[in-house]
């Protein structure tokens, strides 16, 4: 990737930029090179809406995409609390750790979208081009870690948005984090479709050999073509087999989470990715069916109709028939795998997959050790925004 296709501005320049939307002239979303989703959806906490009208004065059918290529930002900010508590009786873990909000990575099935809502950004190309860098990750971590009442707890790393997408290679928050974590010999489970967690193989593998570190590769395809325009600038499937064989020859635990499963799409897979995965090292596996919450259900339909166009009704028929005929139900024992016919045949060949190959006598992120944990020697003094005054002074 280009160096300057990335811009790291002070937080001060939050919000001070934008697209103009004179040059976003198509009448239909089109596909962009390297982006996930097709369009900057308003969030659901807008209280405007602008659509883009074509009244044919500056487009032609000749005419290829002519919107203006999208630079990725990054802004710094400064975090008061980095861990992620939650309760959610169908997540194996209780504490996750986040080094970044948006992700580069622009897979239009990504979960974690809607959260740029909060931030009054849109949920579609905003997520995966206007990103947030918690710079002060480590330092923080430090401090929750050194509480005298903190209980310590198996922490999944980088599960909202991958901790090891492509501005993790300048600003390194993940690594100094996960340098904290092998300080204090703290247990921590990682997720991401990214290579560059290879770098970190030398903290990685002293831990995972005091059961203090697991990872997931998540593979969703082996088809190369539908990999570059689903999750677009995550590192390719034969290059995340790769990383699983790397992490497991240098003896870090390491499963395959094939999520998520969509009907038609990624469906017929299921069986190949667990045999990759399985001859490239994974000792575990994992799945959840296409989620769609809130503003990736338009987001999804819209990527649907511009790539699969022939079977995109084939695909929300079967969506809907494991999620009681709606789109979406978000009910805690059904939202992970759906329920039906057709959620139960993916069960049994997902179960029936695992035991095929092997890949059902791992440990879990649960059954990593806390039992080793020692505080931080050095705890940093809090940091301030450099908007903030100090009142004395």
């Amino acid at each position: 990737m280009a160096a300057d296709d990335h811009d790291y501005r002070d937080p001060e320049s939050i919000g001070s930029e934008s697209i103009d939307p004179e040059l976003w002239i198509a009448a239909k979303p089109q596909a962009q090179k390297g982006r996930g989703a097709a369009s900057n959806i308003a969030g659901r906490f807008e209280t405007q809406l602008i659509e883009t009208v074509d009244d044919g004065w500056q487009h032609h059918e000749d005419d290829t995409d002519i919107r203006p290529a999208l630079k990725t930002h990054v802004t710094p900010e400064l975090a008061k609390s980095v861990l992620s508590r939650n309760q959610s009786p169908d997540i194996p873990f209780s504490v996750s750790i986040n080094p970044y909000r948006g992700c580069e990575h622009g897979c239009v099935y990504c979960f974690a979208r809607p959260t740029h809502a909060y931030l009054g950004l849109s949920p579609g190309l905003d997520f995966e081009t206007r990103l947030y860098a918690k710079t002060n990750a480590a330092d923080v971590l430090r401090r929750e870690l050194a509480q005298q009442n903190y209980q310590p707890s198996p922490i999944a790393f980088g599960v909202n948005t991958d901790a090891y997408q492509p501005c993790e290679r300048e600003l390194n928050i993940t690594r100094q984090c996960l340098e904290v974590f092998h300080e204090c010999d703290h247990p921590v489970g990682m997720i991401t479709k990214s290579a560059l967690i290879e770098r970190d193989i030398d903290l990685l593998q002293p831990m995972a050999q005091k059961n203090l570190a697991a990872v997931a590769i998540t593979i969703t395809t082996l088809d190369h073509s539908i990999s570059r325009i689903l999750e677009p600038r995550a590192a390719s499937p034969t290059r995340r087999l790769q990383t699983i064989e790397r992490l497991a020859n240098a003896g870090i635990p390491t499963m395959v989470s094939v999520a998520p499963i969509i009907p038609f799409i990624t469906e017929q897979e299921i069986e190949r990715v667990l045999k990759a995965a399985a001859d490239a090292g994974a000792t575990a596996a994992g799945y959840t069916v296409l989620r769609l919450p809130w503003e990736i259900n338009p987001l999804f339909q819209e990527w649907l109709q511009i790539h699969f166009p022939e079977r995109a009704a084939r695909v929300m028929n079967r969506i809907r028939d494991m999620r009681g005929g709606k789109d979406y139900d978000a009910n805690f024992a059904t939202r992970m795998r759906g329920e039906g016919l057709w959620a139960d045949m993916i069960r049994q060949r997902f179960l029936k997959g695992l035991k095929r190959y092997g890949l059902d006598k791992s440990r879990r992120y649960g059954e990593l050790d806390c039992t080793q944990f020692r505080k931080p020697l050095h705890i940093p003094a809090t940091q301030k925004s450099d908007g903030q005054m100090d009142i004395f002074g």
